[in-house]
């Protein structure tokens, strides 16, 4: 087991039912408290006897955490080795991320009952994030009430699951409930920041026939906008508003903070869920589950001073400012996330087998808000207007075949024999806007997806496996998992995992892994194609395989990253209560693909580099032509970069103890990681002397997440109280970033800025008013604590007048683990039947 506030004993503790595993009575509750189906292909296994670190949390343990009442904000508080997205620029603030091991989100793979659960359409492009390149499962989609527990594997598993699993799986068990039900309702906000938040989920379990069940989700979550933004400092210069005499800045709402980009978006979201299945009579079960979910969204970006859209007569001389007032674009999303399986499993000749297919997907239109395109404006009146900007969208279609059987080999426990067969095929479109939003620069803040952007993309995957597993001694239990995929367009794989565990004593167990994995790129990696604007910045998000990746040198695109992990791990019961694990591991990643730095086109009207000013040309990119004249240009790309080695550790204490009529439970998680960098690719000679990875990069990989987070916490319960605190320790994390080139050089400078250890308090507690409904109230960063800002002579040079660039309101650092909006204070009422 991994490090975690929620172990076995706490679910114990609550003495809540866990989930269900094939060969196992759905009804024995005590035997179900730690079984697992994850990292195994053996029906009955549980938690404690594992050969490598897995964790249970249990619904009822995940309802009660002082966190917003999202899957991912809760997952993030409960298990320290998962750190989620607390903050992103954008779009990517409107599909948060999680990651494993201080890996990439790209490396965990989400299952739900099992099955494989399709990524976003939404690639996190923001550079300064640990997350850039994240385009993995949005878990926010699956509503809470709908989850009868997790599972959560932190080891690498890519011989068992395929691509993805290389830091570890995250396994979704949905409620299969054939009566009863609960109603919950949850409001809160930020204690300064805004972001009011509401909450409506209900879920209710039905028998429409014998032997039969289905459950049901549905949810409604609304979030509100949040701002820290600082001052913008340009509109509080004397000198800049003497350049608009007409100008009504100083009388714009919350003047003089008109730039909201720091801070949350707002999104609405609409969720429902189902779990279904119907045994017959010779013992085959047909099951099928889903979800589906909408949300729009929209997030603020930099305000634009009134010259932003100008117009000088030719005849007169005279300059024209149709948007006098300025204007704040933002950039909106409305999504649709469906996913749907059905199978069939049962058991033949002693074999259990499961056939089963899935089809999922996620598809975003995109818009920008109250903007306007300024390089294509001519004169007269003007408002600001709305932008169609195109749209994005990823589908997955998966079908497996699993088999296993236990043999009699005359050993202490079976022999497991476990294969299967698995067909993938997955999708990627690129779908443009209307032209104003793209044509001369496109609107401000996004530029509309060009027909060269635009593109439907595709491949398919043939994979098989073998997995033996057996107990050849009381003490030692030894499983071997090897994997055959086919890439349509990468061609081959195959990779293997050793796993065997030695009980030394009913008191101490040793276990360990050892194994190689891969990870296709993702296709929003390889095609992805968008250009972002600030008021003084243009960059082409250029795809690695595309015309102008090749006129850079690029090659032919992405390759697959490849893996090589290690783990050792020690169980130790000193005490009948007391349950300590540690578990050691090394992962080792050649060909990671990740995000180039900013590599400049353009400086400040010079040239810098005519082969990105081609490649973008090729790309079919129109740049605003202001920014061109007197600002920064260039591209971002991802590649594969950089070799990687990772080192980490996770531990887990938990220790339940009875005080007369009062149960506490108290835990310890930690984990620690270490990324070093082992090698970097050398820049190609077309980029004229500049790095393909600068500081900021390389920082994102090595410094930018906690080397450390420790959890300590206790749960109570006393008559109808319970009371659950944790205390989160995030290490110190640090990152290189840019200041665009506002210094008197005009050249890209980077700063270091730091985030020291930081501890933040969470608290939950809960009173049951009557055997059906209780109330709750929860702080998640009780104390309010912000992080640091950034440093101090980037800011001073991100706010110089001289250059007109108004990045100086973002103050906060990207790359914070626990966010920048601060306290987050709810109450929720919650009723079961």
């Amino acid at each position: 087991m991994t490090a975690a506030i929620w172990v076995v004993s706490l679910v114990s503790a609550l003495g809540t039912r866990t989930g269900h595993a094939a060969n196992v009575d759905a009804n024995d509750v005590d035997t179900l408290q730690d079984i697992i189906v994850t990292g195994t292909r053996q029906g009955g296994m549980a938690a404690t006897d594992s050969l490598a670190p897995i964790q249970i949390l249990s619904g009822a343990a995940l309802q009660q955490v002082a966190a917003s009442p999202d899957l991912m904000s809760t997952l993030a508080q409960v298990v320290p080795s998962l750190v989620m997205q607390a903050y992103g620029e954008d779009m990517s603030g409107q599909t948060s991320q999680v990651k494993l091991r201080g890996l990439s989100p790209n490396h965990v793979l989400v299952l739900i009952n099992g099955k494989r659960r399709h990524t976003t359409a939404n690639l996190a492009v923001d550079l300064g994030s640990p997350f850039q390149g994240g385009a993995g499962v949005d878990l926010n989609f699956i509503p809470l009430d709908a989850i009868d527990h997790i599972e959560v594997l932190t080891d690498g598993a890519a011989a068992q699951y395929g691509t993805d699993a290389i830091a570890g799986v995250i396994n979704i068990i949905l409620k299969k409930n054939s009566s009863g039900g609960v109603v919950s309702g949850t409001y809160g906000n930020y204690y300064k920041a805004g972001g009011n938040t509401d909450d409506v989920s209900g879920n209710a379990g039905f028998e429409p026939h014998d032997r039969s069940y289905f459950n049901v989700t549905a949810e409604t979550h609304n979030h509100g906008h949040s701002n820290v933004s600082a001052v913008d400092e340009r509109i509080v210069n004397p000198a800049t508003l003497a350049n608009y005499p007409d100008s009504n800045i100083p009388q714009v709402a919350n003047y003089p903070y008109l730039s909201w980009i720091e801070g949350d978006a707002e999104y609405h979201l609409k969720l429902a869920a189902y779990n279904a299945g119907i045994t017959f009579d010779d013992g085959t079960e047909f099951y099928s589950f889903g979800t589906y979910g909408s949300k729009h969204a929209a997030s603020y970006e930099f305000y634009r001073l009134p010259d932003k859209v100008q117009y000088t007569d030719p005849a007169t001389g005279v300059t024209q400012y149709p948007l006098p007032f300025g204007f704040k674009p933002q950039e909106a999303t409305e999504e649709s996330d469906s996913s749907i399986t059905a199978g069939l499993q049962g058991t033949v000749f002693e074999w259990h087998w499961d056939l089963a297919s899935t089809f999922g997907g996620d598809h975003l239109n995109l818009y920008t808000r109250n903007s306007a395109n300024a390089g294509i404006y001519a004169g007269g009146a003007l408002t600001a207007m709305n932008f169609y900007d195109g749209s994005l969208q990823a589908t997955q279609w998966t079908t497996t075949l699993d088999m296993n059987r236990d043999f009699d080999m005359g050993m202490p426990g079976p022999l497991n024999i476990a294969s299967g067969l698995e067909y993938r095929r997955e999708t990627y479109a690129i779908g443009a806007g209307v032209p104003a939003s793209y044509l001369s620069g496109g609107a401000q803040s996004y530029a509309g997806l060009s027909p060269t952007d635009s593109g439907e993309h595709g491949r398919k995957n043939y994979a098989g496996y073998v997995d033996v597993a057996a107990k050849p001694s009381e003490r030692l239990r030894v499983d071997a998992a090897a994997r055959f995929e086919n890439y349509s367009d990468f061609g081959n794989a195959s990779v293997g995992k050793l796993s065997a565990r030695w009980d030394v004593s009913p008191l101490f167990a040793v276990r360990g892994t050892a194994g190689n994995g891969f990870r296709a790129p993702t296709l929003a990696e390889e095609y992805y194609s968008s250009t972002s604007v600030s008021s003084a910045t243009a960059f082409v998000q250029l795809p690695p395989n595309s015309a102008g990746g090749r006129v850079l040198g690029l090659g032919d695109g992405l390759r697959p990253e490849k893996s090589i992990d290690y783990s050792v791990g020690f169980v130790l019961k000193p005490l009948p209560a007391l349950n300590v694990t540690l578990d050691l591991y090394q992962i080792t990643l050649t060909n990671r693909i990740v995000g180039s730095g900013s590599l400049v086109g353009s400086n400040f009207g010079t040239v810098q580099s005519p082969a990105i000013n081609a490649a973008i040309a090729a790309n079919g990119n129109q740049l605003d032509p202001d920014v061109v004249a007197g600002g920064l240009t260039g591209i971002n790309v991802f590649t594969n970069g950089v070799d990687t080695r990772t080192r980490g550790a996770d531990l887990t204490v938990a220790f339940p103890i009875d005080y007369d009529s009062a149960h506490v439970t108290y835990t310890v998680g930690a984990t620690y990681d270490d990324t070093a960098i082992t090698g970097v690719r050398s820049s190609p000679v077309q980029l004229a002397g500049q790095s393909l990875f600068g500081a900021e990069v390389l920082s994102e990989l090595t410094t930018a997440s906690p080397r450390y987070v420790v959890n300590l916490g206790a749960l109570l319960t006393y008559g109808n109280w319970t009371v659950n605190l944790l205390e989160k320790i995030y290490g110190p994390t640090s990152d290189y970033e840019s200041d665009d080139g506002d210094n008197p050089a005009s050249q890209v400078e980077y700063f270091k800025s730091t985030i020291g250890v930081t501890p933040i308090t969470n608290l939950y507690l809960a009173y049951q008013l009557t055997p059906r409904l209780r109330v709750s109230i929860g702080a998640n960063n009780l104390f309010d604590r912000l992080p640091p800002l950034l440093n101090h002579t980037l800011l001073a040079h991100v706010n110089s007048f001289a250059y007109g660039d108004n990045a100086g309101v973002v103050q906060y650092p990207l790359f914070t683990p626990y966010g920048i909006n601060g306290g987050f204070y709810f109450a929720k009422v919650t009723c079961t039947f």
